[in-house]
């Protein structure tokens, strides 16, 4: 089955200011189940000027204790994967994201884009798909799968909430 989260979101702010605030925006005290974020390679293309970037974020469980009464979700970490490539001479930054943790029970991914608006090139626009899909929990995927669409559209909203 799977859930998927959809976001758009117009900011009046320049694609630059953007993009810095989206990469400094963890860890902070405003949210503290992101526990570390660390980047684990940056690379620049010299003849593009694309600036790849992997970062490996380290966050708290967030699955309701009840929930953690079955072993594979009794973990008090979760790791997720964040790629991106900024690509400042075209003002747009893409960015790919999914767990590393219950790879055989949980597939979570995201796709966004931040990008200069059309509207007015000082405004960028952000574009977000999510979907999860939970699969070998039985009975738990359609409630895991309800929760996990939860903490996604929670997380986009959180974009929004930094960003400003």
């Amino acid at each position: 089955m799977g859930v998927s989260v959809d976001v758009h979101q117009l900011y009046k702010y320049p694609f630059e200011q953007v993009v810095a605030s989206f990469l400094r925006k963890y860890p902070n005290p405003m949210d503290k189940n992101v526990l570390s974020v660390k980047i684990t390679e940056e690379k620049r293309d010299e003849s593009t000027g694309v600036i790849y970037r992997k970062r490996i974020a380290i966050c708290q469980n967030v699955v309701p204790e009840i929930l953690r009464k079955v072993s594979i979700l009794k973990v008090p970490n979760i790791q997720l994967e964040e790629e991106s490539w900024l690509n400042p001479r075209e003002r747009n930054m893409a960015i790919r994201s999914h767990c590393l943790t219950w790879t055989q029970y949980a597939s979570m991914k995201e796709e966004s884009v931040f990008r200069e608006s059309m509207e007015n090139p000082n405004w960028t626009e952000f574009i977000q798909r999510g979907r999860i899909s939970i699969t070998g929990a039985g009975f738990l995927n359609c409630i895991l799968e309800t929760f996990a669409s939860t903490f996604l559209r929670q997380g986009a909203q959180k974009v929004t909430l930094f960003l400003l």
